[in-house]
């Protein structure tokens, strides 16, 4: 197996990374987040525009780089967890920013009601069924954290178990950043106002009725509850391994925007290479300039054709 290279330690002070970061161990007040904000981003939306769309090239080549340090054993690989609360954006994250990449190398999967199936194991097994393979991009929407978010909002589990999910969640991201998995975790935090707009624009256009459910406003009613079970989250599992990045994201460009930047800082950091080959170079390149000089066989014509 080929060694793995060290990742470089992210840069200070200016990186979207260090200014979005929940700090480990810190207290969370979500009220206290403007979810309209944008910070370190372009000025406005058409300058938010441009900028992400400058970035494409340059986290389609590194996942190209990835993907190649994977042939040579590189196992590495990056996991972008989405969370937030509906319309937060998850989808139109999913849809605009991995957008730039090649789809062959990503791993998408979003996380809906456990099956039976998925009851019948622990709560973490779904979610190792759907991890990214070495030198892929993997991006859940929703994920591991639903089950210390709906159930504590629903009081689907007794406290006891919802307290240690929250070491075993823990443990099993360490467990992951150890075997190669760099994790961007990424709250979409959207205010109370603006997921209101968005659940009437749903109403307003019948082309959009299939993404409503009077639950939406059921679980809307649930707002209070749904905070608090979030910024325990983001205290209890925001680690110097896997931290958490919270992301405004009442304004679409801006999110758009930081998560790619996001995404492109940790590619960056990994710094993946393209593994050198394993062959000799100038001897295939002489054949192959020989093999212009030889009149390649005529195949035999096949019997009956025109």
């Amino acid at each position: 197996m080929a060694k793995k290279p060290a990742a470089k330690k992210p840069k200070k002070g200016r990186d979207l990374s260090e200014l979005l970061r929940v700090p480990p161990g810190s207290r969370v007040d979500l009220s206290a987040y403007d979810a309209a904000a944008t910070p370190g981003g372009p000025p406005d939306k058409a300058a938010g525009l441009a900028a992400t769309a400058a970035l494409g090239p340059r986290l389609a080549g590194l996942q190209e780089r990835l993907f190649a340090a994977s042939t040579a054993g590189d196992r590495r690989r990056l996991l972008l967890v989405l969370q937030g609360m509906d319309t937060s954006g998850k989808g139109g994250t999913v849809k605009h920013v991995i957008g730039f990449f090649n789809p062959s190398g990503c791993r998408i999967k979003a996380f809906k009601a456990p099956t039976q199936e998925e009851l019948n194991h622990v709560f973490l097994w779904r979610i190792m069924q759907a991890l990214p393979q070495p030198g892929e991009i993997g991006i859940f929407d929703r994920s591991q954290y639903e089950d210390v978010l709906i159930a504590r909002v629903h009081g689907l589990a007794p406290q006891k178990v919802l307290d240690r999910r929250y070491e075993q969640i823990n443990r099993f991201e360490q467990a992951l950043t150890e075997d190669g998995v760099t994790l961007v975790k990424v709250f979409l935090h959207l205010s109370y106002e603006e997921q209101r707009r968005r659940l009437l624009a749903r109403l307003d256009n019948p082309d959009k009725h299939w993404k409503f459910s009077p639950d939406d406003i059921e679980e809307r009613a649930r707002w209070p509850q749904y905070q608090k079970a979030y910024e325990l989250v983001l205290e209890r599992c925001s680690t110097e391994e896997a931290p958490w990045y919270v992301v405004p994201a009442d304004r679409k460009w801006y999110r758009n925007w930081a998560v790619s930047t996001l995404l492109l800082e940790h590619l960056e950091a990994m710094d993946p290479a393209y593994p050198p080959g394993t062959f000799d170079v100038a001897a295939s390149r002489k054949t192959l300039l020989l093999d212009s000089l030889v009149e390649p066989a005529r195949l035999p014509e096949v019997s009956g054709r025109k």
